[in-house]
């Protein structure tokens, strides 16, 4: 099949996940679809299919509304966050060592300030976790307010472009969350004492989602696996975060299928459309680790693609726990192909949990990243249009050529 080609079904691919489908947030209904899709199209290049199924929350936003002193404000909920109709008198936090004062309880507690600087990382999430934020977490949940309102700014670390960001993002904290500017809550704040009467439709619900792991050349002695995140926040199409990935996967399945393609000797490819990367509680990777336990030291390389294939600029590789014979077969195979080239390490993606969990790993991204992540990712900008389709063309052909460099017998 000719690049030419192999871009037009890219677009197919993009358009399917990112138009039709849309919103793919783990546990949705689009994100099953997805998933589904996905299963098929793996399925027709003669891979070996599994989609192991796992629990997890599934939510939905609905409207805020926050009134104080005559005043309305607009805020949105934070994801995961319970509904509330809640009347009571407001407090201001801007410290955590407030928050352990106690006397909040069953007030709306405005949080701002240096307590609201940074994305908490939900309090079940075991791959990184800060002391800091657990401290927060915990001081909310045993202060006992009727519901808190967080005045946030920027955090592209942690929250992408969204501004303001929402403080919490976790399922496994009851308190109903809400999050607003940080000039609301400049305003908001000169409220202390009145009643604020937030009300909020947000909505969780148990639901599944399943991983995708498509396997071609099953019961090899060796594998790679090649992963990207099928899902994405609500509200965002997840182009870049993370649909152009997991397309890539597709493309490169379609590269080893096609006729007279050389084989890849000993080697197993573990296609896996992993599915909770942008999901408070991390369900697919933990589901798949779990599954996983113990039947990791067959894999030469876990190669993690999130963010490729931007407009501008390059794609940007890094590597995590790889030799050195490992690192020149990595090198040799991007540079075969343009538009590829060394980057700095960067640890936000499913490349660093196998890292963790000692695998060799490879990740590629774009080399604007850090710009990507303040303006673009995990907003409604994330559109099929800032991908370029013949870029993940080529980097599904520098994969297969390094597929093919750690091959034996092929």
């Amino acid at each position: 099949m000719t690049d030419e080609r192999l871009a037009d079904r890219a677009l197919v691919h993009l358009r399917r996940l990112c138009v039709d489908i849309a919103s793919r947030p783990t546990g949705s209904p689009g994100n099953q679809a997805a998933t589904a899709y996905l299963a098929d199209v793996f399925a027709e290049l003669g891979c070996d299919v599994a989609a192991p199924r796992f629990d997890c929350l599934d939510w939905i936003d609905g409207e805020v509304w926050l009134e104080a002193g005559g005043g309305r404000f607009a805020a949105a909920a934070g994801p995961y966050s319970p509904g509330c109709r809640v009347t009571a008198p407001l407090a201001v936090a801007s410290a955590v060592e407030e928050l352990e004062a106690g006397g909040l309880a069953g007030r709306v507690v405005l949080l701002r300030g240096d307590v609201a600087r940074e994305q908490l990382m939900p309090k079940g999430f075991s791959y990184y976790n800060p002391e800091r934020h657990r401290r927060i977490v915990r001081a909310l949940e045993a202060a006992r307010p009727a519901a808190v309102v967080a005045a946030t700014g920027r955090d592209p670390g942690l929250a992408g472009g969204l501004t303001p960001f929402p403080l919490l993002e976790d399922g496994d904290v009851d308190i109903p969350s809400v999050y607003l500017t940080e000039a609301d809550g400049e305003r908001l704040a000169g409220l202390a004492g009145e009643d604020a009467k937030l009300t909020s439709d947000a909505r969780r619900f148990p639901s599944w989602g399943c991983n995708v792991v498509a396997t071609r050349g099953a019961g090899r002695p060796r594998r790679v696996i090649v992963c990207a995140h099928v899902d994405a926040k609500l509200g965002t199409p997840g182009a870049l975060d993370d649909a152009a990935g997991v397309v890539t996967l597709l493309l490169l399945a379609e590269l080893l299928a096609a006729p007279g393609s050389d084989g890849d000797g000993d080697l197993a490819v573990e296609f896996l459309a992993m599915n909770g990367e942008d999901h408070y509680a991390n369900p697919g990777e933990r589901a798949y680790f779990a599954a996983n336990e113990g039947r990791l030291a067959d894999v030469v390389l876990a190669i993690n693609l999130d963010g490729v294939g931007y407009r501008e600029g390059r794609d940007a590789y890094s590597t995590y726990g790889c030799s050195s014979e490992l690192e020149a077969s990595v090198d040799a195979a991007m540079a075969a192909e343009p538009g590829l080239a060394p980057g700095p390490p960067w640890f936000q993606g499913d490349h660093a949990v196998f890292a963790m969990h000692g695998v060799p790993a490879l990740a590629v991204t774009s080399e604007r990243v850090e710009a990507l992540m303040a303006a673009v990712i995990h907003t409604a900008a994330d559109t099929i249009d800032l991908v370029d389709p013949r870029k993940l063309v080529r980097l599904a052909t520098a994969l297969r050529g390094l597929i093919g460099r750690l091959a034996v017998g092929a």
